[in-house]
C-alpha cells in the first residue's frame, strides 16, 4: 500500500461534501485524489479548495484515469452494489456508508464477491460503533462488570424528514442503526422483529406513520425496543438505557452548557446527525485510513452490512402484518469470525 490512500469520493451530496471535507482537513493518511458524481458540476465544486484531486461523472473514468487506491461510497443505497462491485475488481479499500446495500439478497452478492479476495476490504459506515459513550457501554457489556446484559431501550428522533421519506425508510433509513448497534452491544445475531404501530403524528406527512414502536430479539434472548419518531420537531436525539444484572446505564442524553440566562435556564439540543456524530464521524474514516494502510479493516464488515440488510428486510415485513417475523440469514462464511458485533470496533 502506498504512503497515504489516494482516495476516491463516490457521491458529493450532503454525506460525501461531509467526508470531502474530513479527509482533507482532519484526516491523516490519506487525501481526496478524486470526487465522482452524476452532477459534474456538484464533484467539481466539492473539490473547489482541493489541490489536485479531479472530478469525474463516473467511477469508471476515475478508475481509468489512476492514481487512485482506495474508495469512499457515500452515493444513495440503491446505487451502493455496483460502485461496491466495481472497487472489489480492483481490490480496493473501501468505506461504504450505510446500508452496504437495500436488500439482503444485493449485500449477500458483495459478502460473495469480498469472499472471493480471500480478505475483508469492505467497512461499512456504522459511524456509532466509534462514538465515546457507544464505545463505553460496548466496553461495559463486555467487560463484565455490572453482569449480563439483559435488556436495551433505544430512542432515535429526528425533528423531521426530507420530502418522499417513506414509511419503509424509518426502517431501512433510521433504525438500520439500532439493528447494527443492539449487534455490536450484544454481540449476536438478531433473531425477531415486530413493529407496532399507535397513535400518529399530525406532522408526519403523508404516507408516514410516525412514531413506531420496534421489538427486537437477539440469539440469547436480549430485548430490546427502539422508538423511531422522525418527525419529533424538538430536535435530534439518539439515546440508548442498558439494563444489566447489577446496574442501569444511560448514554445519549443531553449534554453541553447549562445556562441560566434572561428568565430562562436550560440548554441545547444537536439539530441533526451531523453534529450529534461529527466526532465518531472523525474516529471511524480515521480508523478506516489506519486500517487500510495495514490491508485491514477498522469497523463494521460486509457481514455486518449484510446482517443489517436482513433485519430491514424483516422489520419492514412487520411494518406491514404487525407479526413477530424471524430474520433469515445464510450461514455466516469463516472470513468473518464468530462474533456477531465484532469485539475491538
Amino acid at each position: 500500500m502506498a504512503e497515504n490512500l489516494r482516495v476516491a469520493v463516490i457521491g458529493a451530496g450532503r454525506m460525501g461534501a461531509d467526508h470531502i471535507q474530513r479527509l482533507h482537513t482532519r484526516i491523516h493518511g490519506a487525501e481526496v485524489a478524486a470526487v465522482i458524481d452524476i452532477d459534474l458540476d456538484r464533484a467539481k465544486a466539492a473539490i473547489a479548495d482541493i489541490p489536485g484531486a479531479q472530478a469525474f461523472a463516473t467511477a469508471a473514468e476515475a478508475y481509468r484515469a489512476g492514481g487512485i487506491n482506495a474508495a469512499v461510497i457515500a452515493t444513495p443505497g440503491f446505487l451502493h452494489e455496483q460502485a461496491l462491485l466495481e472497487a472489489l475488481e480492483l481490490d480496493l479499500p473501501i468505506l461504504c456508508e450505510k446500508p452496504l446495500t437495500p436488500d439482503a439478497a444485493s449485500a449477500w452478492k458483495v459478502v460473495e464477491a469480498e469472499q472471493k479476495l480471500g480478505r475483508k476490504r469492505i467497512q461499512v459506515g456504522f459511524m456509532r460503533r466509534f462514538d465515546a459513550e457507544y464505545a463505553q457501554l460496548g466496553g461495559l457489556v463486555r467487560s463484565g462488570e455490572l453482569g449480563e446484559l439483559l435488556m436495551l431501550h433505544c430512542r432515535h428522533r429526528n425533528p423531521d424528514t426530507p420530502a418522499g421519506f417513506t414509511n419503509e425508510m424509518l426502517i431501512n433509513d433510521s433504525v438500520v442503526h439500532e439493528f447494527d448497534v443492539i449487534r455490536y452491544l450484544t454481540g449476536e445475531e438478531i433473531t425477531s422483529v415486530q413493529v407496532r404501530l399507535g397513535k400518529a403524528s399530525s406532522k408526519a406527512p403523508a404516507g408516514q406513520h410516525d412514531p413506531q414502536h420496534v421489538l427486537i430479539q437477539t440469539e440469547s434472548g436480549v430485548l430490546a425496543d427502539v422508538e423511531i419518531f422522525v418527525n419529533a420537531q424538538f430536535g435530534y436525539e439518539v439515546a440508548t438505557q442498558a439494563a444489566f444484572e447489577d446496574g442501569i446505564v444511560d448514554i445519549g442524553r443531553d449534554a453541553g452548557a447549562y445556562l441560566r440566562r434572561a428568565g430562562r435556564w436550560g440548554g441545547a439540543v444537536t439539530p441533526s446527525f451531523i453534529e450529534r456524530f461529527g466526532a465518531a464521524y472523525d474516529v471511524e474514516v480515521q480508523t478506516w485510513v489506519d486500517a487500510a494502510l495495514r490491508g485491514e479493516i477498522g469497523g463494521p464488515s460486509a457481514w455486518d452490512g449484510y446482517a443489517t440488510a436482513a433485519c430491514c428486510e424483516a422489520g419492514v415485513e412487520a411494518q406491514k402484518t404487525g407479526e413477530k417475523v424471524a430474520v433469515a440469514l445464510n450461514e455466516k462464511p469463516a472470513l468473518y469470525g464468530a462474533a456477531a458485533g465484532g469485539a475491538a470496533q
